[in-house]
């Protein structure tokens, strides 16, 4: 009689069809955390992939905040000053120009950035001579955002020639200008001006200044419209002391 042999069968290992893989037959060995070895693997690589999207999918994130993050260049507004400081700037220019250089004519340039209702506007004009050199040059300043403005800031005008005999082109002392452009507009407003806002409040209001020969005098004319030709009113102001001296038209 023929007794079983009491010898503990083992699983026996075969080689898989995936190279380096083993599998066991009769039984699939556990491994420490209780899993097999066939489903360990299959976790792992799960796994891997799991991470690999997630990798991706936070590399996607972060270009799309990149690009909301990036911001458009801001559209800078107009600035509106007034006479004297627009002068200010423009006589540096023109001394670079020619040491000697002294003011004849300021005036302020009518856009759409404004109504010059408050003494200010976008743009300011004003025209030098050089006695010693004969010539003449005018500087512009602008802080405008309307469409065909001069670029922001102080731009030289083009070079001509200068007489001192010519009574429209006198030049004058810049410490005689001691009014501001809102400061003649207040007196011209008290002369006319307040009647012709109230009848018309879009009319602009506009402003040059001058040595008046004949009086010795720096005087304002504050323009009621966009230019001397068609004005409703035009009333002149002393540019030193802020007395009302005429109503031109």
């Amino acid at each position: 009689m023929k007794t079983a042999s009491l010898a503990r069968s083992e699983p026996t290992a075969v080689a898989g069809e995936t190279p380096g893989t083993v599998l066991f037959v009769g039984r699939n060995r556990p491994n420490r955390n209780g899993r097999s070895f066939a489903s360990a693997n299959v976790y792992v690589r799960l796994s891997a992939a799991l991470l690999m999207m997630l990798l991706a999918l936070l590399t996607a994130c972060s270009s799309d905040s990149d690009k909301t993050e990036e911001t458009k260049p801001e559209v800078k507004g107009p600035e509106l000053i007034t006479a004297r400081s627009a002068f200010q700037k423009l006589y540096v220019a023109a001394r670079g120009w020619n040491q000697d250089a002294k003011p004849y004519r300021l005036e302020s340039v009518a856009t759409t950035d404004g109504k010059g209702q408050d003494g200010k506007w976008a743009i300011w004009r004003c025209s030098f001579a050089s006695a010693a050199q004969r010539s003449a040059k005018t500087f512009s300043w602008s802080g405008s955002a309307a469409d065909g403005a001069p670029s922001r800031g102080v731009n030289p005008g083009t070079e001509d020639s200068y007489s001192a005999s010519n009574s429209s082109t006198q030049v004058f002392d810049m410490a005689f200008l001691k009014i501001d452009s809102d400061q003649a507009l207040a007196t011209a407003q008290k002369h006319g001006g307040d009647k012709i806002l109230e009848k018309a409040p879009d009319t602009p209001i506009t402003y040059s200044l001058d040595w008046n020969h004949n009086t010795s005098e720096l005087t304002w004319h504050v323009i009621y419209g966009s230019s001397r030709e068609g004005a409703k009113l035009t009333v002149a102001v002393n540019a030193s002391t802020g007395e009302f001296i005429r109503v031109e038209k």
